[in-house]
């Protein structure tokens, strides 16, 4: 059985998702970032990235390290880090401002390079991730989700084209953080700004 989402008053008066607790970075990336459609190839690739470092940590600790993880990965400018190589690996296994995990590295280097492929097929990362845009309908409790049908299949794409870190999971929370879907709670202050935002954001095609 799948727990059930809530949204809680904070003490500023305001409604949000429960998930962000009281850390006001936290509470920021909810209020500004969190859902906001993005169709800018490189910000899509560094949270497909983050997200990959994510895994069995908390968002909070990679936000935190956010900014470093930035200057470590040439603020993700996937040309420039498909470029890097053993010596930049090292550098980075050495960096104590960012996730030090060799696979996930490693991952995002050659993730790099797959996405750089990905360009070549399709003209650009965001009109390829945007054609797995879900279409849910909302469930009537608002149970937490961690995968659906559309994150499933841009995993197995992905995989398909060698991206690694890349599960279903990994991939919705990709989707609910990108705006390709608007997972904020019925009576969350951000929900109805986030609606307005997809409903006027043009899909990259």
């Amino acid at each position: 059985m799948e727990a059930v989402a809530k949204v809680v008053r904070c003490e500023d008066g305001i409604r949000r998702c429960w998930w962000c607790g009281d850390d006001p970075l936290y509470r920021s990336y909810h209020d500004e970032e969190w859902g906001v459609p993005v169709a800018e190839d490189r910000r899509l690739f560094e949270k497909l990235c983050l997200e990959g470092f994510q895994s069995g940590l908390s968002w909070l600790t990679i936000l935190r390290k956010r900014e470093n993880f930035r200057a470590a990965f040439a603020n993700f400018e996937f040309e420039k880090v498909a470029r890097f190589g053993d010596r930049d690996v090292d550098r980075l296994l050495g960096d104590a401002g960012i996730v030090r995990h060799r696979g996930k590295i490693e991952s995002t280097i050659n993730n790099a390079r797959r996405a750089i492929e990905l360009v070549e097929e399709c003209g650009s990362l965001a009109s390829f991730v945007w054609q797995f845009e879900p279409q849910l309908v909302p469930a009537s409790k608002w149970q937490l989700r961690s995968t659906c049908d559309e994150s499933k299949q841009l995993s197995k794409q992905l995989k398909r084209r060698g991206w690694k870190f890349v599960g279903p999971t990994t991939a919705y929370a990709f989707m609910q953080a990108m705006g390709m879907v608007n997972d904020h709670l019925p009576k969350c202050a951000a929900r109805s700004k986030i609606e307005q935002l997809r409903t006027g954001f043009s899909r990259p095609c």
